[in-house]
């Protein structure tokens, strides 16, 4: 690869690095990231040549991702699409509830009846699998619901109805990244052994902050 114009090898302080553009495309959407304002530009106005685009500037929304920003950093939510669930749900008016799983529920294969039409309930987790990028704290619910997805009960049902009394409560939150929080990665783990109920097999959670934002 050539190095971008202004590298000059005698300059061993310079590294290709302080270019490094990068260009997501999801069907006729694009995003572009860059340390400089004026490659952007650049690559923008390159574009818009070649094809009838839109520059929206600043990125406000991105695939369900709602980005605001301010001088104290950046918050990630995904508002209208939680909204979205409790409406397609009927859940708008629901009682919020404090956690995303009912304490001490250990959910298995055989309680409670086979649900005659498992559709929505399938429908509804792979929604909310999405949640993972900005709710984290839905991770643990969100896995046990997966499990049984095969032959979903009445039981697996209203805990699913508890995630969204839950995501009722609390849809207006996100991640947020200090603009002056370190970059340094963290992980954390912890394992519970033998504790399904239907395999004997250990559950393992885990972790990542980055800085002091959880991103895993």
């Amino acid at each position: 690869m050539d190095p971008p114009n202004g590298y000059t090898a005698a300059q061993p302080t310079q590294a290709s690095r302080q270019w490094n553009l990068k260009l997501t495309v999801y069907v006729d959407d694009i995003l572009l990231t860059d340390a400089s304002e004026g490659s952007l530009n650049v690559v923008v106005q390159y574009l818009d040549k070649l094809f009838t685009m839109k520059d929206l500037r600043s990125t406000k929304y991105f695939l369900g991702l709602e980005l605001a920003r301010s001088t104290h950093g950046l918050h990630v939510t995904q508002h209208k699409y939680l909204q979205d669930i409790l409406r397609d749900s009927s859940m708008l008016d629901a009682r919020p509830t404090s956690t995303p799983f009912p304490s001490g529920l250990h959910l298995d294969s055989e309680e409670g009846a086979l649900l005659h039409s498992p559709d929505r309930n399938w429908r509804l987790v792979g929604r909310l699998l999405y949640l993972g990028f900005t709710c984290p704290d839905l991770s643990f619910p969100v896995r046990q619901l997966s499990q049984f997805m095969q032959h979903p009960r009445t039981s697996h049902w209203d805990a699913t109805l508890h995630v969204l009394r839950y995501i009722k409560g609390t849809c207006t939150l996100g991640l947020f990244f200090p603009s002056q929080s370190s970059l340094h990665l963290s992980a954390y783990s912890d394992a519970a052994q033998a504790s399904c109920p239907d395999s004997r097999r250990s559950i393992t959670d885990f972790c990542i902050l980055l800085g002091v934002s959880v991103v895993s």
